[in-house]
């Protein structure tokens, strides 16, 4: 019987929703059944149209996002410091860190510069886009989303190769909060853009080509 009565709660609960949003009358006779088929149409939409659930917002921390900005400059300087006064790499393994440190670091400013170069007269170190602007779509940004995010990481990464394995430390805190960044950002341009939605469907990338 514990089934039968948890059964009936959620068949309960799920009537008191529709009742709030509304039910149709063929349906208004099964408890919670309306509900069901709405929320599965709902689901099916979704996968249709290929648009993710609505989602809150993140904090902006500042009417341009300043606040995310200071965060990022703390997180590139703990980069750096890191490097110089942390300890080394083996030796043994300095040539080939060295090697990749490199071309990780070439393909860093590539990204940063390509990207930077796109946005001409719209590049702000703010998330939040520059009025007037537009939504580039050439360059870089044929590649990847965000390219000069994903050139600031590239470039950590080649660092902290080249110097020392402390400012890996900040590195890794770097990923998951450009992460977030962006996702505030691209609320931004959603807001201001309806089209980016079209273009980030279009390019899966968000900071480096063919992988992130």
């Amino acid at each position: 019987m514990p089934s039968v009565n948890r059964i009936a709660s959620i068949s309960a609960l799920a009537g008191a929703l529709c009742d709030e949003r509304g039910s149709s009358a063929e349906t208004a006779a099964i408890p919670g059944f309306a509900c069901v088929v709405e929320l599965t149409h709902m689901s099916t939409d979704s996968r249709q149209t290929g648009r993710a659930p609505a989602r809150r917002s993140l904090p902006s921390l500042g009417p341009r996002g300043e606040g995310w900005v200071a965060i990022q400059a703390v997180l590139i300087v703990a980069i750096a410091v890191t490097g110089v006064l942390g300890p080394r790499w083996p030796v043994e393994a300095r040539p080939w860190l060295w090697g990749a440190a490199g071309v990780l670091g070439a393909a860093g400013v590539v990204l940063f510069a390509g990207g930077s170069q796109r946005l001409g007269r719209q590049l702000t170190p703010f998330p939040k886009p520059v009025e007037n602007g537009g939504v580039k779509q050439d360059g870089a940004y044929r590649l990847v989303r965000h390219p000069i995010y994903g050139g600031v990481l590239l470039m950590g990464l080649a660092w902290a190769l080249a110097t020392s394995p402390l400012a890996l430390v900040p590195w890794a805190l770097a990923c998951p909060f450009l992460e977030t960044k962006r996702y505030r950002e691209e609320t931004w341009l959603l807001e201001r853009h309806p089209d980016y939605d079209e273009y980030r469907r279009r390019v899966k990338h968000r900071f480096v080509p063919f992988a992130w």
